[in-house]
């Protein structure tokens, strides 16, 4: 009897033992989605300003950047990339321009996007693109100061 008894009370202090768990941030520094680990949803971000447009790229031409899978069309974009990733990185690592200078992150859609003084930015969709549209400049000056707060 009191050893059962003694069992039942080992095993009711250990169940109400705390264990902490480990510190997240709320949101990782690169946008790329739930159940991926690919920055930009695979769209080749050099492209963006050596063709003027949004590219798909391969898993071929591919590196590791802030702890996403970045993806080229190309080598010769992948080598560009590498040589220096911060100009042709999106801002706000890809989180949503407009949503970034509210003060929150939402997902940054590869197919609506900008360069405004040489820099790539994202937005969430068309709607909220032409809202940010309506004035870069302070929505960039916004953004600016609330990241990379906005991350948790």
């Amino acid at each position: 009897m009191k050893l059962k008894t003694l069992i039942a009370a080992l095993g009711l202090g250990l169940a109400t033992v705390a264990v902490p768990a480990p510190a997240f941030a709320k949101d990782a520094p690169v946008y790329t989605g739930t159940f991926s680990n690919t920055a930009v949803s695979g769209y080749d971000t050099v492209a963006y300003f050596t063709q003027g447009k949004p590219v798909k790229g391969s898993t071929e031409f591919r590196t590791t950047y802030n702890g996403a899978e970045w993806r080229f069309a190309s080598a010769a974009n992948l080598a560009k990339f590498r040589a220096n990733p911060g100009r042709y990185a999106p801002q706000y690592g890809g989180y949503c321009a407009w949503a970034v200078s509210q003060g929150y992150t939402a997902s940054g859609d590869p197919t609506v996007w900008k360069v405004v003084g040489g820099k790539l930015y994202l937005n969430y969709n068309q709607e909220i693109g032409a809202k940010w549209s309506k004035n870069i400049p302070g929505f960039i000056r916004a953004g600016d100061a609330n990241w990379p707060k906005v991350l948790g």
